[in-house]
């Protein structure tokens, strides 16, 4: 049986013009998200993957809407939302938010929590005052904080204190889809299990999809369904979790894999270490954008820019080696 696509990309692009000064009148663009297509299903975790500066972010705001795409399409629940106006968009804002890495920049300092997680509810004019205090109140009690805290301020909370009031503002409106940008990077290691936990529970409470974007293949392992790899602005590999961890196919995969730490000092896994830097994403290579870096590139890789091949159920890699 088919699973439902909550929301879907096809060939989405965004580019960011660059100029060194003013008077600099060169086209020369960075291109953050290069012609990506992804599906994310109902009920899911789909984690994305990859070093900083290979477009996770960029692709997260792209799929809500907080950025403009230089082209390509976007469909949530099979409707198409790419150009729409921000007025049309309202109606869609309620069903998809955001929960930001920092969860302390992501507050307004001069706000109480309360009036963080109330403001929402007051864009949208659900409920009275009354019903608004409720819901607040509510909603602070899922993400494990006490409803006393309704009047303090952000710089009055920890960290982890602080990201969970980020959630519960996300769940404010009661969402279909969840993105979250790196929500437990900025956190002590000791809080993250908490903060993930969490994420965890409320999923399976409010039937959320979410969307999680990590750099920390350990995390992902522990929320994840599925995993999309990124590198230089596109989509390397896209696997189911168990399958990606027993056996991935795209280098660049297989060396993140070989970078995680572990537990037991005894085991041994040979390390992939990959020779130079990510080339710049206002110049990247010819043909394979990871081919500078690979360590089992080919001619064709220097000339052809491969394309995602099917390798069995839900399985999906771009490189040459299986064509």
């Amino acid at each position: 049986m088919e699973k439902e696509v909550l929301l879907e990309a096809r060939n989405l692009k965004k580019y960011f013009p660059v100029k060194s000064n003013v008077l600099d009148k060169s086209k020369s663009v960075v291109k953050a998200v290069d012609d990506i297509s992804l599906k994310v299903f109902k009920g899911e975790t789909l984690g994305i993957v990859g070093e900083s500066g290979c477009g996770k972010s960029t692709l997260g705001r792209l799929l809500i809407r907080l950025l403009e795409p230089t082209s390509g399409e976007i469909f949530y629940e099979g409707k198409d939302i790419t150009y729409k106006s921000n007025k049309q968009l309202r109606t869609y804002r309620q069903k998809f938010q955001m929960v930001f890495q920092d969860p302390y920049s992501s507050l307004n300092p001069r706000m109480s929590i309360g009036k963080i997680i109330e403001e929402p509810l007051i864009n949208f004019q659900k409920g009275s005052a009354i019903d608004r205090r409720k819901t607040v109140e509510e909603l602070l009690d899922v993400v494990g904080l006490p409803k006393n805290s309704i009047h303090r301020f952000p710089h009055e909370f920890s960290g982890g204190q602080r990201q969970r009031v980020g959630i519960a503002r996300a769940l404010a409106l009661n969402p279909k889809l969840i993105i979250a940008d790196e929500p437990v990077s900025a956190l002590d290691v000791s809080v993250q299990s908490q903060v993930l936990n969490l994420l965890k529970d409320i999923q399976k409470e409010f039937n959320l999809t979410y969307m999680f974007i990590s750099h920390d293949l350990s995390v992902v392992d522990h929320l994840c369904d599925r995993i999309a790899v990124m590198y230089l602005g596109k989509i390397v590999e896209i696997s189911p979790k168990k399958k990606f961890y027993k056996k991935s196919y795209h280098p660049y995969s297989q060396a993140l894999l070989s970078a995680i730490p572990q537990p037991d000092p005894k085991s041994k896994r040979e390390r992939i270490i990959l020779s130079g830097d990510v080339p710049s994403p206002s110049n990247p290579p010819k043909g394979c954008p990871f081919h500078p870096r690979c360590f089992k590139a080919m001619e064709v890789c220097k000339e052809v820019t491969p394309r995602l091949k099917e390798m069995g159920t839900n399985r999906h890699v771009a490189c040459h080696l299986y064509e």
